[in-house]
């Protein structure tokens, strides 16, 4: 190492737990190894609450699979990171709200309670790891930890990186540099000037509760953006250096009232409300001014670096129609996303951020795919879960046989993704020319809302034959930008079709994915489709991480069949899962044993 104050190993273990996303990420000598988020095991949605009584709940399982999976001790760590700086925010917070709630976020008492339980963290990380790693433990601003996420596992040499969110510490949005093995602040944007904090009380006012920004993005294509536009832009403003605000006597974020907003788009809607016009309405009006502020940012970095590459990170970076936006007209000639861009994204920036800024160490790691987490050995798998499972000679064509014939198949393949979403590992996947699908999936599999809209993973030899690209990006492999749909094709993918003309698509490249790479070729071989809907394999939960909650989650959601590896499982052969079938011990046992075993590593290899 070039410093002395760090281990010679070469193993970094990163952290993210301080708001919601808790979740792990282990490198060594640059490569990474490991990254999984505690919600795929503790069952969670987001892990947690965002809540000041809980930023001392570190991600265990995440940790432990990451430690456990490479076989390594506390003892071998050079360096930990966590991805936040408590006392940035107990100095920045404190008092800073006109009107909060008592005892709150933004209170005295509140953000005092906060600081106390992050400083617990060293220490109850050291007694989980059986060792006193406070030596080794490094607090790290958030929003470079989202920088670092973005900038070091990207596959320039330099760029401008922006990252955007509710809130780090007290900073919102951050623009800066990435240049070789460092990374430099250029911009800051404070709270309560938050993009992300507009969405996230959009979500509430519109009876989708703190976490239902994509239901609201979802619900955009089908609104008036003029109608509200004007309504925004009384208490949202931007200019073209780089500069937005929010007046928080509308938006109140840290109130539970909505009067602001209230005045501007009228009552706010309960949960189970029918959804009026007017809602769709302000939807589109907030996606159309998240478009122009984000564009806005883009454009002043480039102007300020004169850099032909950008780097996003930072939850709204998960807004896949801003996104189009910005690269589309944009200056930027190439754009990278980090596809785990929300907060558990900072777990890994805070592994590079120590191991390439702070040691110096000129080794980066591309992230070239998101298979990161658990894998099962199938054979074994299904011998012990799916008595009745057929071993298929030739999985990816059957399953394309079944899918073309209108069946609904849940894929479990390989190691988990990382990141929000399912990348072909942990997917439901159905047949994308069927318009009836939309209904079936949303009402009766997913039981989700029904404008919600469905992806698209398609062959990326043939991904130009159906899709507008006016810059190909490399978050296209990661299901971050909406693209448009070639007129030709219009109204032969219906089911993966938005009302806008556009859809979420993930290309499919067969070194990053050869298994679901040949199963898209085999559905188009049958179809003269090169594509599939593809959702995540969960119902209302956090997409499933082990066999057993694929079967629980089939069950649950009526999928009948589900390829565990070269297996096939047909559950009405299978019969009715009873509760000690699927919730013994020993089942537990079983799965803990081989989310323990370790990988067959090699480094450098990318």
């Amino acid at each position: 190492m070039s410093d002395c104050r760090y281990g010679t190993n070469g193993w970094i273990l990163g952290i993210n737990s301080a708001y919601h996303e808790p979740a792990a990420c282990l490198i060594r000598d640059g490569e990474i190894v490991a990254a999984a988020e505690e919600e795929r095991f503790n069952r969670i949605r987001h892990g947690k609450r965002a809540d000041l009584l809980n930023p001392h709940e570190i991600p265990v399982n995440s940790i432990r699979y990451c430690m456990d999976v490479t076989g390594i001790s506390a003892k071998d760590l050079d360096a930990i990171g966590f991805s936040f700086l408590p006392d940035k925010r107990l100095q920045a917070n404190a008092a800073l709200d006109p009107d909060p709630e008592p005892g709150c976020a933004g209170t005295r008492d509140g953000e005092e309670r906060f600081h106390q339980l992050l400083l617990t963290v060293p220490r109850r990380l050291g007694d989980f790891l059986g060792e006193d790693v406070t030596s080794r433990f490094h607090w790290i601003e958030h929003h470079l930890c989202h920088a670092a996420s973005a900038y070091f596992v990207s596959p320039f040499d330099e760029a401008a990186i922006l990252s955007v969110d509710g809130i780090g510490e007290t900073t919102s949005a951050w623009l800066g540099v990435g240049r070789g093995n460092h990374i430099f602040p250029l911009k800051e944007i404070a709270y309560p000037n938050s993009l992300g904090f507009l969405w996230t009380k959009a979500s509430r006012f519109l009876g989708f509760g703190e976490y239902g920004q994509w239901k609201v993005m979802g619900l955009a294509g089908f609104g008036d953006p003029d109608r509200y536009y004007g309504a925004f832009r009384e208490f949202v403003s931007y200019d073209e250096d780089g500069n937005f605000s929010v007046n928080n006597g509308v938006l109140q974020f840290r109130a539970n009232r909505y009067d602001g907003y209230e005045q501007l788009f009228g009552p706010h809607r309960l949960p189970g409300e029918d959804i009026e016009e007017r809602h769709r309405d302000m939807a589109a009006a907030l996606q159309k001014i998240t478009n122009e502020v984000q564009l806005a940012l883009a454009r002043y970095q480039h102007r300020a670096t004169g850099l032909k590459r950008l780097c996003q990170a930072g939850g709204v970076a998960l807004n896949c129609i801003a996104n189009r936006v910005i690269l589309e007209e944009g200056p930027f000639d190439e754009v990278f996303i980090q596809p785990a861009a929300n907060d558990a994204g900072t777990a890994m920036g805070a592994c590079f951020y120590l191991w390439n800024h702070e040691m110096n160490r000129p080794e980066r790691s591309q992230l070239s795919h998101v298979y990161l987490g658990p894998e099962f050995d199938a054979d074994e798998t299904a011998a012990k879960l799916f008595p009745h499972a057929q071993k298929s000679n030739d999985i990816a064509r059957d399953v394309a046989a079944l899918l073309a014939h209108g069946e609904i198949v849940a894929w479990f393949q390989g190691r988990m993704e990382w990141g929000p979403r399912a990348l072909g590992n942990r997917s439901i996947l159905a047949d994308p020319r069927r318009a009836d699908m939309v209904h079936t999936l949303n009402e009766k599999v997913k039981h989700r809302e029904f404008f919600r809209p469905f992806a698209a993973s398609v062959l990326s030899e043939k991904s130009s034959e159906w899709f507008e690209f006016g810059k190909h990006a490399h978050g296209d492999a990661f299901m971050l930008y909406a693209r448009r749909i070639r007129p030709d094709k219009t109204g032969r993918i219906p089911a993966v079709t938005h009302i806008d003309g556009t859809s979420r698509i993930q290309v499919v490249e067969a070194a990053a994915n050869p298994s679901f790479h040949r199963l898209i070729a085999e559905f188009n071989e049958l179809t003269g489709v090169p594509l599939l809907l593809n959702t995540s394999l969960n119902d209302r939960e956090p997409i499933i991480c082990t066999p057993r909650n694929a079967a629980e989650t089939c069950h649950r959601a009526g999928i009948r069949y589900l390829a565990i590896g070269d297996c096939l499982v047909d559950f009405q052969q299978e019969g009715v899962m009873t509760e000690n079938r699927w919730t013994a011990s020993s089942l537990d046992n079983f799965e803990t044993e081989l989310l323990s075993q370790p990988l067959e590593l090699t480094f450098r290899s990318r």
